[in-house]
C-alpha cells in the first residue's frame, strides 16, 4: 500500500497559511498535551504506565467522534517503540490488510521492532476482514488499535475483542474544550497566535456549547470565526459572531447508529418515568438533529400501547391523531403536536399489563403443542359436523344470567392459565375489578354445570 505506511506519526504541518484544518494542526504531540481525557492517559490513567513501558496491549479506542481517539493513538506510537501504521477501514480491503500483516511480520523478524497498526472506522471492516488480525494480534506481530464511534458489542466479532482493551472516551466538557480553544488562540507555531484577533470568554464559551463535546468542531469552529474577522478587520470575536457564524447548533447524532438508538430510548424511558419535562427535551434533541419525525410519532404509538396500555386506552387514539397531524401539517407547524403527545404520555396513568399478557400468550404457544380448538368453540354448519361434536356444549353467553357461560375456552394443556394480569392504574382499575367478577361468575357457571 504505498504511500500509507511510515514508521512514525506524521507531525501536523505548522501555521494558518499551511492549508491544514486547525484542528489537525493542534493534534497533541505528547501524552500532557491531551486534554479531557485524564482518566485514560493521565498521572493515574490505565494508559499512562503502559505507554511508559512499552507495553501497550491492543486496544479498541471507542467514543464520539472529537474525542481524541486518532490523537492517542498517534501519542502512543511517538512515545513508544513502536512502529506506527495508520490503516483506513473505509478505503481498504482484505488484500489490503494481509499486506500489511506480512509486512508487519517481516518488520519484527528482521528489525525485532513490532508495528502499532492503526485502524479507523474499524467497525466498517466484515467479519472476515477482522478475523484476518487474529493470528498476528496473537503472535504479537502487531498491537491493534482499533477506533470506532459505535458500540464494539455489536460491531466487532467476539475473537477480536476478547483480544483487545476497549478504551471508552467520553464527550469533551466544556472546560476541556476552552482549554483547547485557548490553546490554539495562543500558540503561534501550530496555532492562531499569530492572528491579532481575540476571543472573548463568553464567545468561547458559545464555541464549546455549539461543538456538543467534539474537539474537532470547537477548532473548526474556532478557526472559522476568527478568519471573519480577520476578513472584516475586526480585532475581537463576540458571541454574537460565534452565533453567526454558526447559526445553528449541530447536534451529534447519527440516524442509522448507537446515538439514534440511546436518544430514543431516554425519550421512551423519560416518559415512563412520568417526566414531560425530560420528554420535551429529549424530543427536542431528536429533531434538532435530523430524525424523520414519523420515525418519533412511530414510536410513540408503540409507548402508547405499550407502557400506558388500559390504564388509558384513548392513549392510542390520541397518538395515531397526533402522528396523522404531523402527516398532514409537516414541520414545523406539526412539531407542536408531537409535543403535546409527549407530555400526554409522560402524565398519562402507565400499564404494560397488555404488553406482559401479550409476551406471555406468544411464549407459550411457542413452548406448547398446537392442540385443536376445544369442540364446544367450534361451529357446526353442517350436520356431520354436529354428529362430530362440533359446537357440544357451548351456551351462548350473552343469554346466561351473569353474562358468561363457564366454557373453559383453552386447550386442555393450557386450560386455566392466566396472561393478563391489571394494574390498579387508571382505567385499567375497573377492568381489574370487572375481570375479577367475570372469572368468578365464570367459575360459578362452571360448578353449575357439573364441571
Amino acid at each position: 500500500m504505498p504511500g500509507t505506511l511510515f514508521d512514525d506519526p506524521p507531525e501536523p504541518k505548522s501555521g494558518a497559511g499551511s492549508g491544514t484544518p486547525l484542528a489537525d494542526r493542534m493534534r497533541p504531540r505528547s501524552l500532557d498535551e491531551v486534554v479531557g481525557q485524564e482518566a485514560i492517559v493521565g498521572a493515574g490513567g490505565g494508559l499512562a504506565g503502559a505507554i511508559a513501558a512499552d507495553r501497550v496491549p491492543s486496544l479498541i479506542l471507542w467514543g464520539p467522534p472529537g474525542t481524541g481517539k486518532t490523537s492517542i493513538a498517534e501519542v502512543i506510537a511517538r512515545e513508544t517503540a513502536f512502529r506506527f501504521v495508520p490503516f483506513s477501514a473505509v478505503r481498504s480491503g482484505i488484500r489490503e490488510v494481509k499486506e500489511v500483516m506480512a509486512d508487519a511480520e517481516r518488520w519484527r523478524a528482521s528489525q525485532g521492532r513490532r508495528t502499532i497498526l492503526f485502524v479507523d472506522e474499524i467497525h466498517r471492516f466484515n467479519r472476515s476482514q477482522q478475523d484476518a488480525f487474529l493470528p498476528f494480534v496473537e503472535r504479537g506481530d502487531i498491537v491493534l488499535i482499533g477506533a470506532t464511534t459505535e458500540n464494539p458489542s455489536f460491531e466487532l466479532n467476539a475473537a477480536l475483542l476478547s483480544r483487545c482493551q476497549v478504551v471508552v472516551l467520553e464527550p469533551l466538557g466544556l472546560d476541556p474544550l476552552v482549554t483547547i480553544a485557548r490553546t490554539a488562540l495562543a500558540d503561534t507555531e501550530r496555532g492562531l497566535g499569530d492572528s491579532g484577533v481575540t476571543v472573548r470568554d463568553e464567545a468561547l464559551a458559545g464555541l464549546a456549547q455549539l461543538a456538543s463535546g467534539d474537539a474537532r468542531r470547537c477548532l473548526n469552529l474556532l478557526e472559522a470565526v476568527v478568519e471573519d474577522a480577520r476578513r472584516r478587520d475586526e480585532p475581537e470575536v463576540t458571541a454574537g459572531d460565534v452565533r453567526r457564524i454558526a447559526q445553528r447548533k449541530v447536534l451529534v447524532y447519527d440516524k442509522a447508529g448507537e446515538e439514534h438508538f440511546n436518544l430514543i430510548s431516554a425519550l421512551h424511558k423519560s416518559l415512563r418515568e412520568g417526566d414531560p419535562d425530560a420528554g420535551l427535551y429529549w424530543l427536542a434533541r431528536m429533531l434538532g438533529a435530523g430524525e424523520d419525525p414519523l420515525y418519533v410519532a412511530r414510536r410513540l404509538v408503540r409507548f402508547a400501547s405499550e407502557d400506558v396500555g388500559l390504564a388509558d386506552p384513548d392513549a392510542l387514539g390520541r397518538s395515531v391523531a397526533a402522528w396523522e397531524a404531523y402527516r398532514r401539517l409537516g414541520s414545523p407547524e406539526g412539531d407542536l403536536a408531537l409535543a403535546e403527545l409527549v407530555v400526554d404520555l409522560a402524565l398519562a396513568p402507565k400499564s404494560n399489563a397488555v404488553y406482559r399478557a401479550w409476551a406471555e400468550a406468544r411464549r407459550t404457544v411457542e413452548e406448547s403443542p398446537a392442540e385443536p380448538v376445544p369442540a364446544s368453540l367450534r361451529n357446526a354448519p353442517t350436520a356431520l359436523m354436529k354428529e362430530l361434536g362440533y359446537g357440544r356444549g357451548y351456551a351462548y353467553a350473552p343469554d346466561e344470567p351473569e353474562g358468561v357461560a363457564g366454557l373453559e375456552c383453552l386447550p386442555p394443556s393450557v386450560a386455566g392459565r392466566v396472561f393478563y394480569v391489571p394494574r390498579e392504574a387508571g382505567r385499567e382499575a375497573e377492568l381489574a375489578r370487572r375481570l375479577e367478577r367475570w372469572r368468578a361468575a365464570r367459575e360459578r357457571a362452571r360448578r353449575a354445570r357439573g364441571e
